[in-house]
């Protein structure tokens, strides 16, 4: 595992409301609340990260909650489909659970041989529950009303939706390490190989698209993961070899991070698998309690008086 890129480490996206976000995700489709932390670079809004019971790296998924933001739009020069891996004969209870809470979804459909459910979250963000051709191993975070039998296993892949592919594609294969798989239509698999799950990127190519604008409801960024601060050097002399923009080595405390823009104007992120979501809280009590960066920890009782209430 030397020197390569492991799929997807995490996702991040902008939502409205902090609380609706929090009751959509750990209630509605049964993600383990990890962290609730805040933005380093506005400690005023929260940063909630969700995924499996110790935010394993393919299963992390983050967001920034602007109270009152704008609606964003999905577009070109943006990732625009999450898609989680759902155990074979789950569609039935997810269709049921979307109806009870009143989440929009289509019928289920197929694509590359996979069958997938698509569904919103409250701020209209795009994604699906995905049947995997391949058996996903992964162990399930469960609650009392979502069980391994049908609960979420962690990313299956991410869609990016761009006017032209070629570059995007070049960066994909040429630096960090995944294969076209197959073609549909305008639509083009990538798959990393290095791992069993978290590995598809589909490249989407809309010449025509309006480009995407962000706000509530869209994704800001992924992250591919690594597995040691090691290899995220490596990376980054590969990356800015290349003649990309990237930046330096950054502690966002439960990894650390590099980031650059690729050439379709998606934001990409390296991040490692060290020292993860343990070090500052014990496992069983993983987002119970506000944990701020020691930058901002002068600063709680502040911080605290103005980030809206979750319970």
């Amino acid at each position: 595992m030397e020197n390569q890129i492991l799929g997807l480490h995490h996702i991040t996206a902008i939502a409205d409301q902090a609380k609706k976000n929090v009751d959509f995700y750990t209630k509605v489709l049964g993600l383990r609340l990890l962290k609730k932390t805040v933005n380093f670079d506005d400690p005023g809004t929260y940063h909630l990260y969700y995924g499996d019971e110790k935010g394993s790296a393919g299963t992390i998924l983050t967001f920034f909650p602007y109270e009152g933001a704008r609606r964003g739009s999905a577009g070109t020069g943006m990732a625009t489909n999450i898609a989680y891996s759902v155990p074979e004969g789950s569609f039935d209870f997810w269709i049921d659970r979307f109806e009870k809470y009143n989440v929009l979804y289509n019928k289920p459909s197929e694509k590359f041989g996979e069958k997938y459910l698509t569904f919103l979250d409250p701020d209209g963000l795009k994604l699906e529950l995905v049947i995997p051709k391949s058996h996903d191993a992964r162990t399930a975070w469960e609650t009392e009303e979502v069980k391994a039998e049908v609960a979420t296993k962690g990313f299956h892949g991410v869609t990016l939706t761009l006017r032209d592919i070629r570059q995007t594609a070049g960066v994909l294969t040429e630096l960090l390490g995944y294969k076209l798989l197959e073609q549909s239509g305008h639509r083009y698999r990538y798959l990393n190989e290095n791992v069993a799950a978290a590995a598809v990127i589909d490249l989407v190519q809309l010449p025509n698209e309006a480009r995407g604008i962000g706000g509530a409801g869209t994704n800001h960024h992924i992250a591919f993961r690594v597995k040691d601060e090691d290899v995220l050097l490596h990376f980054q002399k590969k990356i800015s070899g290349s003649g990309l923009n990237i930046t330096n080595k950054i502690d966002r405390n439960y990894f650390y991070s590099l980031y650059f823009r690729e050439p379709g104007g998606v934001l990409f992120e390296i991040a490692t698998d060290n020292p993860g979501f343990g070090i500052d809280e014990p496992w069983d009590q993983l987002g119970q309690r506000l944990l701020l960066p020691p930058q901002y920890e002068p600063r709680r009782t502040d911080i605290e008086a103005v980030l809206p209430k979750l319970g």
